[in-house]
């Protein structure tokens, strides 16, 4: 076992997923943040463990030709990006090997290379920021937290963002200052400003507002119009409300305080309105890249029926409309399946249908009414897909299936499980949506080769399906992901089912009931049933 404090030479020979680098002593596996595969350097060990440390470098003995001097001051202390001590051929290179390496190694496969759509510019391209505020000495200033903590890091200019956003970050702190606007204290749960949250139209210019405030209410809202008026692009003023504790950044209420309360954008040659709670991609040239792969490698054609699961307010939904027959969006999030068909509305499209619900309920729904799509496209969450859509997927049978993943590690699980069921992976492209962070998109086709020729087309519409056995009931994993994003509060299958009870909603047999008649259960505390109940009726359960 390695010891703390103690320094060693190592030789720097690969990358974890977050991009540090990883070098070897005494058969120990380190991890070093700042290094570059290649490079000889002397290390400090600040944590030991059995198997594995973690390190700091102290020399560099043998350089990399891809190390440069970074061009953000506050780079290795923010924790927005990982890789401005490495010239961007060494990023994208470690980014498409690391997609090869999970699909090799995850996914059974024996790729040789993954191709990757690299950015061609690594500054200004991210069109939204959320800065955190903070307040020292009776100064409040914003910037972004320091890895792994809450603590606000300072930045004058954030290179990954236009020169506007930073811009407004710096007219809403000089109002904050001057009228001594009180700045959130995590701690005490005091002051009003939380967050500075700004998004900008790539296409279009125009720049959206959000202050995320502990109230209701901002003082001297003239004197902050005043001064954001003043930026080219300026289109509205959002208020947002969060008035509870944890790490949720948005609030459930939204006061528009000027303007439209959104912008408008244009995505693949469509219009696209964009609320704060809107998902839309940061990037918006690779965003774009990234779609138009996914659409050629779907291979639509206008006798095809396009299920999108995952499909957030219907980009790539819209985008494949116009080539195929049909197209179904599923979102579980409501605001953004009504963003959806407004979408669609507004860009006249009269082929594209969306519903609420659950991915892999909602799909296994849809196979019991008869619905084949012939091809699906899958974009979930960082968790990659449930066994419910994998299932469907199974059962659906569709010719295509193109996933679209952020995190290469799930993808390869979930390409290994597909495989299970006959399909096979015809393609693989990694897209750089993050330059200077450590993330990275991909995009899969899957085939499950010629169509069945027994398979018969089923005319539907979803108005005439009854989908409310699944739209009004949410899962536990989902009660319990919004109740810890919306409060910060953990709670158990136990406790909503005991909420469930309560409110007169159907639980499964025995559920979490106790096994002998004198046991004794935890009861639900009054605090997480109101976050429970909170969820339930965002989900519209109740």
């Amino acid at each position: 076992m390695l010891v703390k404090n103690q320094v060693y030479e190592a030789v720097v020979t690969d990358y974890t997923a977050e991009g540090q680098g990883v070098a070897h002593v005494e058969g120990c596996a380190v991890f070093l943040p700042n290094a570059i595969a290649g490079e000889r350097v002397r290390l400090r060990i600040e944590k030991a463990q059995k198997t594995w440390a973690s390190g700091k470098i102290v020399e560099i003995l043998e350089k990399s030709p891809h190390r440069c001097n970074r061009a953000c001051p506050v780079a290795k202390l923010c924790g927005g990006c990982d890789f401005w001590h490495m010239d961007y051929e060494e990023e994208t290179r470690l980014k498409a090997e690391r997609v090869k390496t999970c699909l090799n190694r995850l996914g059974g496969e024996a790729l040789t290379e993954v191709p990757i759509l690299a950015a061609p510019d690594c500054r200004g391209y991210r069109n939204k920021a959320q800065y955190p505020v903070a307040a020292k000495k009776g100064r409040a200033y914003a910037g972004f937290f320091r890895a792994g903590t809450h603590d606000v890091v300072e930045n004058q200019r954030c290179l990954i963002l236009p020169e506007e956003t930073d811009t407004v970050k710096d007219a809403v702190m000089d109002y904050v200052n001057q009228f001594r606007v009180s700045v959130y204290d995590e701690a005490t749960h005091k002051g009003l400003l939380r967050h500075i949250y700004v998004r900008r139209g790539a296409v279009s210019g125009q720049i959206l507002v959000c202050l995320v405030c502990n109230g209701e209410k901002l003082p001297k809202v003239d004197a902050l119009l005043a001064r954001l008026k003043r930026i080219p692009g300026f289109t509205t003023l959002v208020l947002s409300v969060n008035t509870k504790k944890g790490n949720a950044v948005l609030g459930d209420e939204f006061i528009t305080l000027y303007g439209p309360g959104y912008i408008e954008d244009t995505l693949c040659g469509l219009n696209f309105r964009l609320s704060p709670r809107s998902f839309y991609q940061v990037n918006h040239h690779q965003a774009q890249r990234l779609y138009e792969t996914a659409i050629e490698q779907a291979g639509i054609t206008k006798n095809d029926t396009v299920l999108d699961l995952y499909c957030g307010v219907g980009t790539i939904t819209l985008a494949m409309a116009s080539a195929a027959g049909k197209v179904i969006g599923v979102e579980v999030i409501p605001q953004a399946v009504e963003d959806a068909r407004d979408n669609a509305r507004r860009n006249g499209i009269d082929n594209a249908e969306f519903f609420c619900g659950d991915a892999g309920q909602a799909a296994l729904e849809l196979e019991r009414n008869g619905v084949r799509p012939d091809v699906v496209v899958v974009d979930p969450p960082r968790k990659g897909l449930n066994a419910d859509t994998i299932e469907a997927l199974s059962r659906m049978a569709p010719r295509r299936i193109v996933y679209v993943s952020c995190d290469p590690a799930t993808l390869a699980r979930d390409v290994a499980l597909l495989k299970q069921r006959g399909y096979t992976l015809q393609s693989a492209t990694a897209a750089d949506l993050f330059p200077r962070c450590s993330h990275v998109e991909t995009v899969v086709l899957l085939s499950k080769g010629e169509i069945d020729s027994k398979k018969v087309r089923v005319e539907f519409s979803l108005e005439d399906m009854d989908m409310s056995d699944f739209q009004d009931k949410a899962t536990y994993t989902q009660i319990k992901d919004y109740v810890l994003e919306h409060s910060g509060l953990k709670v158990s299958n136990l406790y909503i089912s005991q909420i469930k009870r309560k409110c007169g909603l159907e639980v499964g047999k025995n559920y979490n009931l106790p096994k002998a008649e004198d046991s004794r259960q935890p009861q639900c505390p009054s605090e997480k049933e109101n976050a429970i109940r909170e969820a339930m009726k965002y989900f519209g359960m109740i």
